[in-house]
């Protein structure tokens, strides 16, 4: 019986602050360990080091130490901390420079979109200016040397594809999977918790919104839809779970007179998380672009009814077990909102809903996405 052979997982720094790619580097982590006998997974996360924000206040030192750390201190300390390694996968593609600094015949990338590369792959659709560009080339000659790239989704895969940015034998579509603590089954701890923060269930009609408030997830499309929902739907709540609105986000719902409608919560962890995905009366998705979007495959995971942009990549990831809206106007998402809202008023619709959603979730799970990134390491190793 052979050892197993070491993955060295290399993580964003921590103090990036970026929930959803720790959770990436997490997953593949658990699932390793977990369904992977094979192969031994050993986190490698330096710490980020403190130059710039001892003498720059607030997020300008924050973002000198980033950009220092990125591109100085983590490959000297990978050259440096990270050797005896069999494997090694880099969980994050903007973290895909760091391939550089690796045995990149044996280095795996996950790319869970191509916002990193579009000012290459697509300038004038991104426009940057060129000490950004040199950047970018950075991290894209890093992921072109790669021996084999994941897609989080078909949708990544054919885009990547399509610029002929690698060769299709290098890249494979592997899901990301839901965490098992997402679950449709109560939590009490975390069911408690869950009415801490909200109130009682039963009480509101929670709208969920799960992420961040950058651009493309379209935080303001979405006040103004529940603004218009907000007189008719007096027991609506939008309830958003992932730090607090920017000031521009604030200023429109102040403007429609719908702040004190709104529940603000940070990012939680991943049971409280859950809790408050089983008591959501529908999760809301108006994103106009993704790379794949996990928290659909949580809502999933926890039986809660969906409502997303009509995306190519939602579609893959949800199936019918989801509506989707085609309009990215206000008054086409409030339309829609209220029927959803009308049709899930049925028991008989919404145990449906959540019989399908289960179902759909059943495709996410830690094993199988496990096992697939298993044979994409017996192939690189091979």
């Amino acid at each position: 019986m052979h050892p197993p052979l070491t993955v060295g997982v290399v993580c964003d720094y921590a103090d990036e602050g970026w929930p959803s790619m720790d959770l990436a580097a997490e997953l593949l982590d658990a699932g390793l360990r977990a369904h992977a006998p094979g192969f031994a997974p050993a986190l490698l996360r330096p710490q980020m080091p403190r130059a710039f924000r001892r003498v720059l206040p607030g997020r300008a030192g924050l973002n000198a130490d980033r950009l220092a750390a990125r591109h100085l201190a983590y490959p000297r300390w990978l050259r440096r901390h990270a050797r005896g390694i069999d494997l090694y996968h880099v969980a994050d593609h903007s973290y895909a420079h760091l391939v550089h600094a690796l045995p990149a015949e044996r280095t795996v990338v996950t790319c869970h979109d191509l916002d990193a590369f579009r000012s290459l792959l697509d300038p004038a659709a991104d426009p940057r200016p060129a000490w950004f560009r040199a950047m970018s080339n950075r991290l894209l000659t890093g992921l072109q040397r790669a021996a084999h790239v994941v897609c989080d989704s078909d949708a990544v895969h054919a885009e990547l594809l399509s610029y002929g940015a690698l060769p299709p034998e290098r890249v494979s579509t592997v899901p990301l999977p839901a965490h098992p603590d997402f679950s449709a089954g109560p939590h009490p701890a975390a069911d408690a918790e869950a009415v801490r923060l909200l109130g009682p269930a039963g009480g509101h009609v929670d709208l969920l919104h799960v992420g961040s408030t950058v651009a493309r997830k379209r935080i303001p499309l979405l006040l103004k839809a529940f603004a218009e929902l907000a007189p008719v739907v007096p027991a609506a709540r939008l309830v958003r779970v992932g730090g607090a609105l920017q000031p521009e986000q604030r200023r429109i719902a102040t403007e429609h007179g719908i702040s004190d409608r709104i529940v603000e919560l940070p990012f939680l962890d991943r049971t409280t998380l859950a809790a408050v995905y089983r008591r959501a009366s529908l999760v809301v998705y108006p994103s106009e672009r993704e790379g794949f979007g996990l928290p659909l495959v949580e809502a999933m995971s926890c039986g809660a009814p969906i409502l997303a942009s009509d995306l190519t990549v939602f579609r893959e990831v949800a199936g019918d077990a989801a509506r989707y809206v085609a309009r990215d106007d206000a008054d086409g998402w409030a339309e829609a909102l209220a029927d959803e809202i009308d049709r899930l008023a049925s028991p008989e619709n919404r145990a449906e809903t959540r019989d399908a959603v289960l179902r759909r979730a059943e495709r996410f799970t830690l094993a199988a996405y496990a096992g697939s990134i298993a044979q994409i390491y017996d192939g690189v190793l091979a």
